[in-house]
C-alpha cells in the first residue's frame, strides 16, 4: 500500500491537504493525517500539486500504417512525460482507418510488439470509431468490439481514405449510435466552393486564415444541434474555434440538449496575431484565429460553456509539414503537442486567474465523462484509478527537442517558455515517470467499454 501526502490534493470541487491511501491500482482512502500501519509506503510531495492524470480524448497515433508520422510507442511515451494517463485514440490517420471491426482488429493487433508480444503502451489508451459513408452496418460490430464512442468529419479529412459525412450519413448512423449512449464527436466546417486562398500567397498565414472562415464553422455546429436535437444523440463538437458558434451552442446546452464541447490548448495560448508567414508549425484546421475571437474563446470556457480542452495532436513529418517551403496550403494541418498540454493550459491559464482546480475539471473529469470513463478515472476520488500526477505548478521550462518525446521534433510550442512542471506521473500506483526519466514502460493497456 501506498499513502501519497500533499499539502494540495486537487479533488473534486476543492483543493486540500490530503493523504491518498492506493492499493491493488485503486484509491482506498482519503484521509487528514499520515498513515500510521506498518508496511505503508510514503510518497511525501510536500507543496507539490497532486492531481489526476490527464485525459486527452483527441489525439491521432497513426498507427498502424502511418507509424513514421507517430505511433504507439513515442506518442503513449510522450504522453506520460506531460502527466497524461489516458488518451483516446481517432480513427485516423492510421491505415487502416477504423471504420470497420477488422480495421479495429488491426488497430489492436498493431498495439503490440510482434517480437516480444508486450504492449508498445506506456499510457492507457481507448479508441473511437469512425462514421464515413456506407459504413452504418459496421457501427453495431464496431460498439460490440468497445469502441467509446465515434469520429464524423464534415469536411475533407485530409486522407482521402476517411471520407467525409454528409446529413444523410448521419441520419443513418446517428440513431443507432444513440440507441447505445455513446457520443458522435464531429469536425465541424462545413466547406464551400468560393477560392478564397491568394495566388502566389501561399507563405501568408492570413491568407491560409481566410480560407478557412468562421462561418464554415458555425454553419456546421448549427447543424450538428438540428441533429442532436432531433436524435437525441450525445453530439460532442470537437477544436471549436469560432467564437461565432459560442451562442448558438449556449441556446442549445439551455434546451439540456445532450451536447458538449472542446476547444483546443494551441486556440488558447496563440493568436494569429503572432503566427509569422511560413511558419506551417502553426497550421491546424479549423485554424488558430485572432486574439479577440480567442479570448471569447477563454471567458466560455470559464463560464462552462466549453467543456474541456484537448490537444488534437497531429503530427507528421517536417517534409509533410512543409517546414522548408513555408507553404501554408501543402503543408499537413495537425499540431504536435500531446507532451505539453498540461503546462501550455496551465500557462495560459494562471494569467487569467484561473486554479488547478479548473484545470483538473477541463483536462480530467469532464474528459473522462466524454469517453465514458467518469466512473474510474478522471477524480481523486474513493474507488477510483490511482492513476496520478505530481505538478510543481511553479516551475517552468523551456520546450526544447532534447525534452521531447514526439516522434519529430515540430512543434509551435518549441522555444515557448511554460509553466507547470510535470515531475511524476503514475499508473495505477505505479510510478513510471519522474523527473525527466521513464521507470517502467509497458504499463499501459487498451480501455473498452
Amino acid at each position: 500500500m501506498k499513502a501519497f501526502h500533499s499539502t494540495r490534493v486537487i479533488l473534486p470541487n476543492r483543493i486540500k491537504e490530503a493523504v491518498v491511501m492506493v492499493a491493488d491500482g485503486v484509491i482506498k482512502s482519503i484521509d487528514a493525517g499520515l498513515p500510521v500501519t506498518a508496511g505503508v509506503e510514503l510518497v511525501e510531495l510536500g507543496d507539490k500539486i497532486l492531481m489526476p492524470g490527464v485525459i486527452d480524448t483527441h489525439v491521432h497515433i497513426n498507427e498502424p500504417g502511418r507509424t513514421e508520422w507517430e505511433g504507439f510507442d513515442t506518442a503513449t511515451k510522450a504522453a506520460i512525460a506531460g502527466g497524461i494517463t489516458t488518451l483516446v485514440d481517432m480513427p485516423l490517420n492510421s491505415s487502416p482507418v477504423t471504420t470497420s471491426a477488422a480495421a479495429f482488429d488491426e488497430k489492436i493487433a498493431a498495439s503490440f510488439d510482434k517480437l516480444s508480444t508486450l504492449t508498445k503502451l506506456h499510457a492507457n489508451v481507448g479508441l473511437w470509431g469512425g462514421v464515413v459513408p456506407g459504413n452504418e452496418s459496421e457501427i453495431e460490430p464496431l460498439i460490440k468490439k468497445g469502441v467509446l464512442g465515434f469520429k464524423a468529419f464534415l469536411t475533407h479529412s485530409g486522407i482521402d481514405d476517411f471520407s467525409n459525412a454528409t446529413e444523410e450519413d448521419l441520419r443513418k448512423a446517428m440513431p443507432i449510435i444513440a440507441k447505445y449512449n455513446l457520443p458522435l464527436l464531429v469536425h465541424c466546417e462545413l466547406t464551400d466552393n468560393e477560392q478564397r486562398s491568394a495566388i502566389n500567397e501561399q507563405r501568408s498565414y492570413t491568407n491560409y486564415l481566410n480560407s478557412r472562415p468562421k462561418h464554415w464553422e458555425d454553419d456546421a455546429v448549427a447543424m450538428m444541434i438540428r441533429l442532436c436535437e432531433e436524435f437525441n444523440c450525445p453530439t460532442h463538437i470537437v477544436h471549436l474555434s469560432s467564437a461565432g458558434s459560442l451562442e448558438q451552442i449556449a441556446a442549445a446546452k439551455q434546451k439540456s440538449l445532450p451536447l458538449t464541447v472542446e476547444t483546443g490548448q494551441h486556440y488558447l495560448y496563440f493568436n494569429a496575431e503572432d503566427i509569422r508567414d511560413g511558419q506551417t508549425q502553426f497550421k491546424c484546421a479549423p485554424p488558430i484565429r485572432e486574439k479577440a475571437n480567442n479570448e471569447k474563446l477563454w471567458q466560455a470556457l470559464k463560464d462552462g460553456l466549453i467543456d474541456l480542452v484537448a490537444t488534437d495532436h497531429s503530427p507528421a513529418t517536417p517534409s509533410l509539414k512543409e517546414i522548408e517551403s513555408g507553404d501554408f496550403i501543402k503543408a499537413w494541418g495537425g499540431i504536435a503537442s500531446i507532451q505539453f498540454a498540461l503546462p501550455v493550459l496551465w500557462t495560459a491559464a494562471k494569467l487569467r486567474n484561473c486554479s488547478f482546480s479548473d484545470i483538473a475539471k477541463w483536462l480530467c473529469e469532464h474528459p473522462a465523462k466524454l469517453a465514458g470513463l467518469q466512473h474510474q478515472k478522471g477524480k481523486i476520488a474513493i474507488g477510483f484509478d490511482a492513476d496520478l500526477v505530481v505538478v510543481n505548478d511553479a516551475a517552468s521550462f523551456v520546450v526544447d527537442e532534447q525534452g521531447c518525446y514526439h516522434k519529430h521534433k515540430v512543434s509551435p510550442y518549441m522555444g515557448e517558455t511554460l509553466c507547470g512542471v510535470v515531475e511524476q506521473t503514475y499508473l495505477r500506483g505505479e510510478k513510471v515517470f519522474a523527473d525527466g526519466r521513464f521507470i517502467e514502460l509497458n504499463k499501459g493497456k487498451v480501455i473498452l467499454r
